[in-house]
């Protein structure tokens, strides 16, 4: 199994970024996705989750409002885009399924 995140970057407060991870090796489709996060110097941060069929989505507290979490399943691809970005938002984001987690795209927020 793998996942590979892509679409991080450099993003001014309020900014927008959209992130992607790709999966394969196992089947995309059956598994519900997480989005998760670690900032410098913190521990690993759940941000959002979304269903296998990708009819119900959860956020933390901290991004409800601001980020959207998606996906196409034809596509084997998880979505996270993510609107008013704040400095807070800098981390290195990863996608993750129960048994997997891709290696991390940076999104550093800052002016």
């Amino acid at each position: 199994a793998q996942l590979v995140e892509s679409g991080g970057g450099l993003v001014q407060p309020g900014g927008s970024l959209r992130l992607s991870c790709t999966a394969s090796g196992f089947v995309f489709r059956s598994y519900v996705m997480n989005w998760v996060r670690q900032a410098p110097g913190k521990g690993l941060e759940w941000v959002s989750r979304i269903s296998s069929g990708g009819d119900i989505a959860e956020y933390a507290d901290s991004v409800k409002g601001r980020f959207t979490i998606s996906r196409d399943n034809a596509k084997n691809t998880l979505y996270l885009q993510m609107n008013s970005l704040k400095p807070e938002d800098t981390a290195v984001y990863y996608c993750q399924s129960s048994h997997s987690r891709g290696q991390g795209t940076q999104v550093t927020v800052s002016s």
